[in-house]
């Protein structure tokens, strides 16, 4: 019985982690902007070039957004663009 509550306890805490870490990127901060842009940075392959653009415009409104202290907004802007290059 207490392998199985144990066992329960660990796959409940495996199943949150990804959810945690998804969170703690997704804040709006300058250390996640340079993030972004280092994963921007790193397309070099012409076939991603409209991703790439999507991602940097999505980018200029999170940071617009981070100096207008919209918070949400950033936040929003950052998944989006994270989306646009397929790291969400």
């Amino acid at each position: 019985m207490l392998k199985r509550a144990a066992a329960a306890i660990v796959v409940a805490a495996a199943s949150a982690l990804p959810v945690l870490a998804q969170d703690a990127m997704m804040k709006c901060d300058e250390a996640s902007m340079m993030k972004m842009q280092s994963d921007m940075d790193a397309m070099t392959d012409p076939t991603m070039k409209d991703k790439k653009e999507m991602a940097s415009k999505e980018m200029m409104m999170a940071k617009d957004s981070m100096t207008a202290n919209k918070m949400d907004d950033c936040k929003m802007h950052i998944e989006n663009a994270m989306k646009s290059i397929g790291k969400m």
